[in-house]
């Protein structure tokens, strides 16, 4: 397995082609996702997003979407919007490689650690962030708009 960075620090795609592969392991987490995926995932680029893909020959075994910011509640921050396994491959380590270099960067840009959310339906996912040393800190409240 190799892990592949698609966009660069200022989030450039840099890797086109293997954007287009990700993206049919990425639906398998977000179905919504437009049918203009490349252009939907530029525009998260353009706003801080990243993107790393686990590869398996010339195919995609996993994906993570992350961004490093700044908040006033935990100073520099490393959040993942997406980390996903392609289904036909989970608990083969794909995940817990895509967690160590997203640790690996997040220490790098100096933040105190890794933060995502999960739906709370998704239990075998919690079942996974637990192994790799997550913890619930706080309640994610959300209010939508109709």
């Amino acid at each position: 397995m190799q892990l592949l960075a698609i966009t660069d620090e200022s989030g450039l795609v840099v890797e086109a082609d293997w954007l287009g592969r990700a993206e049919a392991v990425h639906r398998q987490l977000r179905p919504q996702l437009p049918a203009a995926y490349a252009d939907k995932m530029r525009r998260v680029f353009a706003d801080g997003g990243r993107m790393l893909v686990a590869t398996e020959a010339e195919s995609v075994v996993g994906v993570a979407v992350y961004r490093i910011y700044q908040n006033t509640s935990s100073g520099i921050k490393c959040y993942v919007d997406d980390l996903v396994t392609d289904e036909q491959r989970r608990s083969r380590g794909v995940g817990h490689a895509l967690i160590e270099w997203l640790s690996d960067t997040a220490l790098r840009a100096g933040c105190g650690g890794l933060s995502l959310d999960s739906g709370t339906q998704r239990t075998q996912a919690h079942k996974f962030y637990f192994r790799e040393g997550f913890v619930i800190p706080s309640f994610h409240f959300n209010r939508t708009f109709e």
